[in-house]
């Protein structure tokens, strides 16, 4: 499953954001972040408008404006910024019409042979861990394993990669 720069940048937006969230601290220009992160400006302007619309992320005007975290990182979940910015999470072309905003799954092989698409299991079950796991990780996890030197850094991806190769 690939996911487009749109959420690697939006969720690398938000980890930034999370690093400088304090609470009635000051809001975080999307330049700063920009620069932080090596991420092109007019390109984040169009993310973070994503966000705001979701309500991951507010604004303020003027002089020292910018933008801060609607919420707690720990009340962020992974699956509330994906979605804000991929729209659905789908491992095939073909899986979800989302055109009523009901999230279906379809399948374009179905009508083909008069039965149950073979692999639509498979795909629903991708899609759920996909999802699960988004659910499960919080932005203030993002934000703290972003502070792990990178010797700490490797040995968590071991043990992570571990857990979910035993699950």
């Amino acid at each position: 499953m690939i996911f487009t720069t749109k959420a690697e940048y939006g969720v690398r937006l938000m980890v930034e954001l999370g690093r400088q969230a304090k609470p009635g601290g000051a809001a975080t220009s999307l330049k700063a972040i920009a620069a932080a992160e090596a991420l092109p400006l007019a390109y984040l302007e169009r993310i973070v408008a994503l966000l705001k619309k979701a309500g991951l992320v507010e604004s303020t005007r003027g002089a020292h404006g910018g933008y801060r975290l609607s919420r707690t990182p720990a009340e962020i979940t992974m699956d509330d910024v994906v979605l804000a910015l991929e729209g659905t999470v789908a491992p095939m072309n073909c899986f979800v019409d989302d055109t009523d905003g009901s999230s279906r799954v379809l399948c374009s092989h179905e009508s083909d042979s008069g039965h149950a698409c073979a692999t639509k299991l498979l795909w629903l079950r991708v899609q759920g861990g996909v999802m699960e796991k988004l659910a499960q990780t919080t932005l203030a996890e993002l934000v703290e394993f972003s502070h792990r030197e990178p010797a700490a850094t490797a040995s968590a991806l071991k043990n992570e990669q571990e857990d979910l190769t035993h699950a």
